[in-house]
């Protein structure tokens, strides 16, 4: 799949299109390599900032970041300090950081992708302690409640199914970075329903997930509108932007058949379904069924879910049914 599918609103209230920026994990190649390698690829100038922390500047692109993705590297200029990133270059992530893009600037990374893979970039299954993910930050619609609370709703409904379908990387399993919704937070979402407000699902967010480490981290939205509530509940510093942080995908780079476009489909998925009111009512309605009371297990709604999804014709969607 290289075709990029438009959102189900494409456009912002402001007339403008939606943007997403984008953050590719991989190793394999060093933060040099890879920078000189978008550089030749995308133009513009790789430039040196720091012994690990590369920029391409005046790309096609835009603006990228390129650095290895340790704590380490904010940390002030020393001998020691280099020793620790260098010793850590075979388990940490290389990570590209884009600006914001259109449909058209995710193809021309989807083309940088192939480049980075035939120079010898490595995926998260290339060993057990590789973890790497795309994260793709996704503009919202607008500030509506219903832009913002529909579309968590939608992916909290679909998580199981989504990630039954195109399962993680074990490697990815066992860190803590993209953990499923709790099943009592999708209760409580479901108990909102799609027509509540978003500071109310704000608040079930932080009453049953307080943590950025979910396969959808909302902390980003909630922050730019709430930055006083998530400065006193959230300890980790947040960075506030309206968009939705879909972490969950994995970074497949090192896999010919595997393709951004495939991993911006799941998200596509989610505001389609998101979009629906009939199904959107009627994954709550059979959520609830499936799981009654107590929820024993996620991978009967799983399954059931996709049954729904294929059932909408949402099937050909990207992902295995």
């Amino acid at each position: 799949m290289t075709r990029f599918a438009p959102l189900p609103q494409p456009i912002t209230a402001s007339g403008e299109p939606r943007r997403v920026g984008v953050e590719i994990e991989l190793g394999g190649l060093d933060e040099a390599h890879v920078a000189r390698l978008c550089a030749e690829t995308l133009g513009g100038q790789a430039v040196q900032d720091d012994s690990h922390i590369w920029t391409v500047q005046d790309s096609s692109l835009g603006k990228l970041e390129v650095y290895l993705d340790i704590f380490l590297r904010k940390a002030n200029k020393t001998k020691l300090r280099d020793l620790a990133l260098d010793l850590g270059r075979e388990v940490v992530p290389v990570e590209i950081v884009t600006e914001p893009l259109d449909i058209e600037g995710l193809a021309q990374l989807d083309h940088l992708n192939t480049v980075l893979r035939k120079a010898g970039a490595l995926g998260t299954g290339a060993g057990w302690v590789f973890g790497f993910g795309v994260h793709l930050n996704v503009q919202i619609a607008s500030d509506s409640d219903a832009d913002i609370l529909r579309p968590l709703l939608a992916y909290a409904l679909i998580e199981d199914w989504l990630r039954a379908s195109s399962p993680i990387d074990e490697s990815r399993r066992i860190l803590p970075f993209t953990y499923p919704y709790p099943t009592d937070f999708v209760r409580a979402l479901i108990g909102l329903g799609p027509d509540g407000t978003a500071q109310k699902a704000m608040d079930l967010y932080l009453q049953h997930t307080p943590s950025r480490n979910r396969g959808l981290d909302m902390l980003p939205i909630f922050a730019h509108f709430w930055p006083d509530r998530i400065a006193e509940a959230i300890s980790d510093k947040t960075s506030a932007r309206p968009t939705f942080h879909f972490r969950l995908p994995d970074c497949l780079i090192d896999d010919p058949a595997w393709s951004l476009a495939q991993e911006w489909q799941r998200w596509v998925t989610v505001e389609r379904v998101a979009a629906d009111d009939a199904l959107l009512a009627r994954l709550c309605r059979e959520w609830q069924d499936d799981h009654g009371m107590v929820t024993l297990t996620r991978g009967s709604w799983a399954a059931r879910c996709g049954d729904i999804l294929r059932a909408a014709g949402l099937d050909m969607a990207g992902l295995p049914g």
